[in-house]
């Protein structure tokens, strides 16, 4: 399920108000400076703090690595 290109430029983390990294296979929005995961459920991003899932900074790696957007050295 992809998010329009669009939409993903104007998407931003609703806490610190950085920009957000879709992982379409996992279906999350991605925040790599806070390490939380937002769910995105039927073409519809839930950007709502209280949902959001904590990650480690592996797994925030990996799954930006996934997509190309990540790198050790980042």
């Amino acid at each position: 399920m992809s998010l329009h290109e669009w939409l993903l430029g104007v998407l931003c983390d609703p806490v610190d108000r950085g920009p957000l990294f879709y992982v379409e296979d996992e279906y999350v929005l991605v925040n790599p400076r806070t390490k939380q995961l937002y769910d995105v459920r039927e073409n519809i991003a839930v950007l709502v703090p209280g949902d959001a899932r904590s990650a480690s900074d592996e797994e925030v790696a990996a799954l930006l690595a996934r997509e190309g957007r990540w790198t050790a050295g980042a």
